[in-house]
């Protein structure tokens, strides 16, 4: 189901149905190299319905990123549960036939307008390997203000970390 789209982009709810679309991205060692690895399908699959369960819950995760042309999956963007002090965080991989088309500061945009205008989140944090230059500059061009390093449990390193308050 699409919940809300940008000039190229539609964004979907997860569904079982996504797997093979979205293990190709998660299970890529070349995109998720800056987000703890590829995961296995067991785990990955896990991940999903983990996705699924918090968007019936909390009315928020992840979503599915559709080029509208084209009618492809290209990624995934939108939002982990509430951590480090924020209602939640904002997290993004996309597949690398859409690398530098200023998709994902597109995808990172639209999810976070529509934070402003549907869902009750004051505030989003990121955090991004700090050899990541291309995910610094998406959080940059999206409005995201710069913290500092700050360890990161999940990767086991320092990491740079973002945030945003939204206003209605």
């Amino acid at each position: 189901m699409i919940l809300f789209e940008s000039e190229r982009l539609s964004y979907l709810t997860l569904e079982l149905t996504d797997f093979d679309e979205i293990y190709q991205i998660w299970g890529d060692s070349e995109i998720m190299q800056y987000c703890g690895g590829a995961g296995t399908k067991e785990r990955e699959a896990q991940a999903l319905q983990y996705y699924m369960n918090m968007y019936k819950e909390k009315g928020f995760s992840p979503f599915k990123v559709v080029r509208k042309d084209t009618n492809e999956t290209i990624g995934v963007c939108g939002f982990n549960p509430p951590s480090r002090g924020y209602d939640t965080e904002i997290m993004y991989h996309l597949a690398k036939n859409a690398w530098g088309q200023g998709f994902a500061t597109e995808a990172v945009q639209a999810c976070i307008e529509y934070a402003k205008s549907t869902l009750r989140i004051r505030n989003v944090g990121a955090s991004v390997d700090p050899k990541n230059a291309a995910s610094q500059r998406v959080l940059t061009k999206a409005g995201f203000k710069y913290i500092g390093l700050k360890w990161c449990e999940e990767t086991k390193q320092n990491e740079h970390y973002y945030e945003l308050a939204l206003t209605r």
